[in-house]
């Protein structure tokens, strides 16, 4: 773990951070004076209870959703400063995305689906493919590049979907639920996959999770509670109450 944040170059940051929405006459705010600070290698559990905001953290983490006040930062890059142009392109070159639903185009294979982002972002064709054998290799899938998600395991697709958010060698990950749809076998096989690339690769980490096994492996467990943002320590059974579930075909919310 990274403890030394004021002298780790920061990868991802807000400072804070508010978000509220509109019920009719009402103001619903979600999110309340939220601070975060994210360096290499860092790996961040976010949990909660549904509906405290979780997901929409993640979102403006990610640049896909702006704020109502406060500010988020990639690579000290202040987002509300740049246009929705901009925000994509630094979304493109420094985070990967990683959902519980894998998000992978049908028609192509797993080579190609990994190859995506490269291919938006100007790679060549070659290059691109060659990337994304690397990065399928690295995440155990090297016998099924040439099959499509209709002919991969749960746990095979979701690798696709994490092989394809690391192709551009990003600072940062974020998850949303990665092992939700996954059977407890297969989330402890991602649950490794993830601690070895952060180890291999000092990629960041940053996942929202109801797994309480997935966050206990993280190096920081953060509770998001009535708008805001909690540490708690990482030992075993430290995790507060936040309503999780998992059973044999996996996490409900």
């Amino acid at each position: 773990m990274n403890s030394e944040h004021n002298v780790e170059p920061v990868v991802l940051s807000c400072e804070h951070l508010t978000k509220s929405y509109s019920q009719g006459p009402q103001t619903v705010q979600v999110l309340k004076n939220v601070n975060l600070t994210v360096v290499p290698g860092d790996r961040i559990a976010i949990v909660g209870s549904s509906g405290s905001g979780k997901t929409t953290l993640l979102n403006l983490l990610g640049g896909l959703d702006l704020p109502s006040s406060g500010t988020v930062q990639i690579a000290g890059k202040n987002l509300a400063e740049v246009n929705q142009t901009e925000r994509g392109m630094l979304r493109n070159k420094y985070l990967g995305f990683v959902y519980q639903f894998h998000h992978l185009l049908g028609e192509f294979s797993a080579e190609e689906n990994v190859a995506m982002p490269l291919l938006i972002g100007g790679l060549d064709a070659k290059s691109a493919n060659g990337k994304s054998r690397q990065i399928l290799a690295r995440v155990g899938l090297q016998e099924r590049m040439g099959h499509k998600p209709s002919e991969l395991s749960g746990g095979e697709r979701q690798r696709v979907a994490i092989a394809r958010a690391l192709v551009t060698n990003p600072k940062c990950v974020l998850l949303d639920e990665p092992t939700g749809n996954l059977d407890r076998h297969t989330a402890l096989e991602i649950q490794q996959l993830m601690s070895d690339l952060n180890e291999s690769l000092s990629t960041s980490f940053i996942v929202v999770t109801h797994d309480e096994r997935l966050a206990d492996s993280m190096q920081r467990i953060l509770v998001l509670s009535d708008g805001g943002l909690k540490e708690f320590a990482t030992q075993q059974s430290a995790i507060p109450n936040f309503e999780v579930s998992v059973g044999e075909n996996g996490v409900n919310d």
